[in-house]
């Protein structure tokens, strides 16, 4: 039910652990070196969102987008070596959310609370890599869950690497797929006779709708000269079945409606109505490079494409500064140009006579900034003197919206090893 911006949160939640335990080989013939199941790293990242803003989806473009999100993800990385010189790497993650959000509060604005003005979302997953260390190629399985009060999510996915023999040249397909129910939740002013309201302790029934989607990563990162390092990126994907939120409303500018949908004349108002599939395009390049011992200038930019008709350019800049050979801190700053869909329209005028329409402001035209650093922390004897503390990392960051969206974000990343 939430609208947590992703990709700022994507920032600061790729941090990893370990914590590793080492038995003895033991010599055959073949000089295969028996090694039994082993824990490589274990990850912990803890962080926390607020944003606010005044124009809700839920209520037609209209009043508050507060919203605060606390997210934990607990990882564990075990591996075993195999006979023929393989590695199988198996990485369990579980993820839980848990939000309130003063927008979602207003599906039913005259009684006490909705049902998803606070929700916890629960997404473990598990993924199997096997890998030689020889070569550097891999492949791999993952199989993923996500539950949340109005949806669940089945996922799963293929990943494979390919290393040239010069160790220059990587590259990398990932393909997943997940397949999600969503609770059809409507307005409390738009809900149809006996319609229940999604509440757990309400007995009147809901309709249940499906939305799949598929996607792919195509990626090459080369190695161009020893302190320069390129990485080109393409991720098409496809989503089918109810990509339109039927909680959010939509306000017309006449009151004589024509279509399909729940419509109140009233309000000369309906449930957002939005394509039933979708395909987007992102393309993207990064360059990593490395000015001296103390400086690195990472950079990143995107284009985004779909057949909604959105566009947008985003460009990104970090500069990891090392202090000490142990401490470093990272300022970054990511710009983002969007032109919205040709399906949006502010509070109050849409046209009924339109086939599809939103005032969600995340498919509007927009702009956005957002600033951040990142500190790090690696001393060689451990974090605070604790030798499997191996890595504390603390990230803060604003984003700043031209829709007057504004948030804040603060993660905290340890590894133990």
């Amino acid at each position: 039910m939430k609208k947590i911006y992703l990709g700022v949160l994507a920032l600061y939640m790729g941090i990893l652990a370990s914590h590793a335990q080492t038995v003895p080989p033991v010599k055959d013939s073949t000089n295969y070196q028996s090694r039994q199941l082993k824990i490589d790293e274990v990850n912990f990242v803890s962080g926390y969102y607020h944003q606010n803003g005044n124009h809700s989806a839920v209520t037609g473009g209209i009043g508050t987008e507060n919203l605060t999100d606390f997210a934990n993800t607990l990882d564990v990385q075990l591996s075993k070596s195999t006979k023929n010189g393989h590695k199988n790497t198996y990485l369990f993650e579980l993820g839980v959310d848990h939000y309130t959000s003063a927008s979602s509060d207003k599906i039913d604005p005259n009684g006490m609370s909705s049902a998803s003005r606070q929700d916890t979302r629960v997404y473990p997953s598990l993924n199997w890599t096997n890998s030689n260390d020889k070569t550097g190629n891999a492949f791999g399985l993952t199989g993923s869950y996500s539950h949340e009060y109005d949806y669940q999510s089945f996922g799963g996915g293929f990943n494979l690497t390919k290393v040239s023999a010069d160790k220059n040249t990587e590259f990398d397909l990932k393909a997943t797929a997940f397949f999600d129910t969503w609770k059809v939740i409507l307005p409390v002013e738009l809900r149809p006779i006996n319609y229940g309201s999604g509440s757990h302790n309400d007995p009147r029934p809901v309709d249940y709708k499906p939305r799949n989607s598929f996607s792919a990563a195509f990626s090459v990162s080369q190695v161009i000269s020893t302190r320069l390092q390129a990485l080109f990126i393409v991720e098409p994907s496809y989503q089918h079945g109810l990509l339109a939120t039927d909680y959010q409303r939509v306000y017309f500018n006449s009151n004589f409606a024509t279509g399909e949908g729940p419509f109140n004349d009233v309000y000369n108002e309906r449930i957002e109505n939005l394509p039933g599939s979708r395909y987007k395009l992102p393309i993207g390049l990064r360059f990593n490079y490395f000015l001296d011992d103390h400086f690195i200038i990472r950079t990143f930019y995107r284009y985004y494409m779909d057949n909604w008709g959105i566009r947008a350019h985003t460009a990104e800049i970090e500069v990891p500064i090392k202090l000490t050979p142990f401490v470093s801190v990272s300022p970054v700053y990511r710009y983002n140009n969007q032109q919205g869909t040709r399906y949006f329209a502010p509070y109050g005028q849409h046209n009924v006579n339109e086939t599809y329409y939103t005032s969600d402001y995340d498919l509007s035209t927009l702009t956005s900034n957002f600033v951040g650093l990142n500190l790090r922390l690696a001393p060689p004897n451990g974090v605070f003197g604790l030798q499997q503390f191996n890595t504390l990392e603390l990230r803060a960051g604003h984003y700043m919206r031209s829709t007057g969206l504004n948030s804040n974000i603060i993660t905290l990343a340890m590894k133990f090893k």
